[in-house]
């Protein structure tokens, strides 16, 4: 049984950093690629970062490159990612999801953001004020 948490929710300024995780367990860790996604107030979901932690992949949103980091600790079945450089318009909850589809069909789905269909679990509220 997959199963996700996303946790590290906090409130920062513009201009700061904080890191959100996500805690993986019920799965083989390394056969599944783990994406970041978010949803802000009243907008749909967004495609943020995704990794394949078997072999360090990574991909990002035109939007935070340069600013954020995903990354994977294989021992502990966590995927961080690191916000620096925190606007306003990052304001969102944060969720995180694991797939098995291939690299390409990954990056389409995080290109989407939305309008398929995946357990998102709670995710975690990150507030950035101006």
């Amino acid at each position: 049984d997959v199963q996700l948490q996303a946790f590290g929710r906090g409130l920062v300024q513009a201009g700061g950093s904080l890191r959100v995780s996500c805690a993986a367990s019920g799965f083989t860790f390394v056969d599944y690629s783990i994406g970041w996604f978010r949803q802000a107030p009243g907008k749909g979901r967004e495609g943020v970062a995704c990794i394949s932690p078997s072999d360090g992949d990574t991909w990002y949103t035109d939007s935070v490159k340069g600013r954020f980091t995903i990354s994977s600790d294989n021992a502990k079945n966590t995927v961080y990612l690191q916000m620096n450089s925190l606007q306003p318009e990052d304001t969102a909850i944060y969720y995180c999801a694991a797939f098995t589809a291939t690299w390409a069909r990954l990056i389409a789905l995080m290109k989407m953001g939305s309008g398929f269909n995946h357990d998102w679990g709670q995710g975690t509220l990150v507030t950035v004020s101006s």
